[in-house]
């Protein structure tokens, strides 16, 4: 990474300028600036690599009025005058109702965010693709010497972002994505397999042992197996859970919980915090200081929603155990939110960890203790059915393995499957070690996952797929 001159207005300068020219009651500023390089291949042939710069720029104007505080919304991508933007936001909030999710703005704090404001941002090349650029015409080589091809693309993101208000706050921080997919066809694609690694910097994946799991997988589809729907032991790698969890993660929000709406609704408009969704002791947290998955400890909301609020634009951000010991521990909340329900606020954080205390074991082991199952390392196309018991269909897809007495024997067809993640906690058999992990479905949203390994039972094939 390299933090470079830009032709932006450097984005400091336009928050300030920003406020200094605000009419409102109360003012907020958030400039994200991003930096991306990436490289996209397929047919074992690189077809496009390329950097790119984009910013966006919110400004939030606040109203004081007799009912309450009006809040105006106005963002735009790219160059342009932040004042009008301003003027925008401030006419907007001139009309609007007051919101519901009024609250004190945050005031400077010890967020450890506050010094580096007047830096400029990070920046990204494809130099930060590590050696991945370069070894990918080696990899296109051996894939063809084993008749195969390579697809996939690697991309490395920086997202710097500046947060001020009329309060005082002055944040700044840094976020670097990285990702590479791997995707490797034999036999006219009758034969697939995906592999992923996710991480903060591409320089630290290693080509060669991704390629090794890819070849490990195309070699295992060599047999051919055709099964029928039903109920499966299955074996989930951390890639595969993730898909899963993502969903579980998101579906934390206190107001539809107590609405009724929701997989952690109880009667007469309460929740089930407190209450066991698994025998087993996981956590599943979020931590913004996470080792291997920090991320932004404050929180930017250039819009409310039901459980976030632009009113908490710069609020610290601190680990939060959704689950803890197997128990519904917290659920989303924005500050007016919890004070009206009488529970401490809670805001998603951008990353996701599943972990049982003690747990050592890897994919391979989980494996070698399954005599009859399916190993399934992807999944996609997942969509909510019923949010009553957050019941959900995918399929699978580059990679369905028959288990037999330990060892995988053979590839099978692909599946529609319908499952809940909440029982899917509450059906785990057995779970390995916490490794990062990339969620195929939901990467491009939150890359930043750890998740064990599960072994589960009666997983619900509901109906074969006719995908290849």
């Amino acid at each position: 990474m390299s933090v470079a001159a830009t032709r932006f207005v450097p984005a400091p300068r336009v928050v300030e300028q920003v406020l200094e020219a605000s009419e409102s009651d109360g003012c907020i500023v958030i400039v994200e600036d991003r930096s991306e390089a990436e490289v996209r291949f397929a047919n074992n042939t690189v077809t496009t690599n390329g950097t790119r710069r984009d910013r966006t720029v919110v400004a939030i104007a606040l109203r004081e009025g007799e009912g309450g505080t009006a809040v105006g919304i106005a963002s735009r991508s790219g160059t342009g005058d932040a004042i009008d933007l301003l003027r925008r936001a401030e006419a907007n909030a001139a009309t609007a109702p007051p919101a519901e999710d009024a609250a004190p703005l945050v005031t400077p704090g010890s967020t450890g965010a506050e010094a580096d404001f007047g830096d400029p941002p990070v920046t990204t090349n494809l130099a930060g693709l590590g050696d991945v650029l370069t070894g990918l015409g080696e990899a296109f080589g051996r894939a063809r010497a084993a008749g195969s091809q390579l697809a996939g693309f690697a991309e490395h993101k920086v997202s710097t972002v500046y947060l001020g208000s009329s309060a005082g706050l002055r944040l700044r921080h840094v976020e670097p994505t990285g990702k590479l997919e791997l995707v490797g066809r034999a036999d006219g694609g009758a034969r697939s397999a995906w592999v992923s690694a996710g991480v903060a910097d591409l320089a630290t994946v290693r080509l060669e042992e991704l390629e090794e799991r890819l070849t490990r997988r195309l070699g295992w589809a060599e047999r051919k197996v055709d099964l029928d729907a039903g109920r499966y032991e299955v074996v989930l790698p951390p890639d595969a859970v993730a898909d899963l969890m993502v969903m579980l993660g998101v579906s934390t929000s206190g107001r539809e919980a107590e609405e009724g709406r929701s997989v952690f609704s109880a009667p007469g408009g309460a929740t089930r915090v407190g209450e066991s969704l698994s025998p087993h002791p996981f956590t599943l947290r979020s931590d913004p200081f996470e080792t291997g998955l920090e991320c932004t400890p404050f929180l930017v909301a250039p819009a409310s929603s039901q459980d976030v609020s632009v009113f908490d634009n710069g609020l610290p951000l601190e680990r939060t155990e959704w689950i803890s010991g197997g128990r519904l521990e917290r659920l989303q909340y924005h500050r007016a939110a919890a004070a009206r329900s009488s529970v401490q606020p809670a805001a998603f954080i951008n990353n996701l960890s599943l972990e049982l205390p003690g747990a050592t074991s890897s994919v391979e082991d989980l494996v070698a203790r399954t005599d009859r199952g399916l190993l399934l390392t992807c999944l996609w196309y997942i969509r909510e059915v019923d949010p009553a018991t957050l019941l959900l269909t995918g399929l699978t897809r580059d990679g369905v393995y028959l288990v037999e007495h330990g060892e995988i024997t053979g590839s099978v067809n692909n599946f529609r499957f319908n499952e809940s993640p909440v029982d899917l906690l509450a059906k785990t058999v057995e779970a390995g070690r916490t490794e990062r992990a990339l969620s195929r479905e939901w990467n491009e949203w939150l890359n930043r996952t750890a998740m064990p390994s599960l072994r589960v039972a009666d997983f619900n094939m509901s109906s074969v797929s006719p995908a290849t």
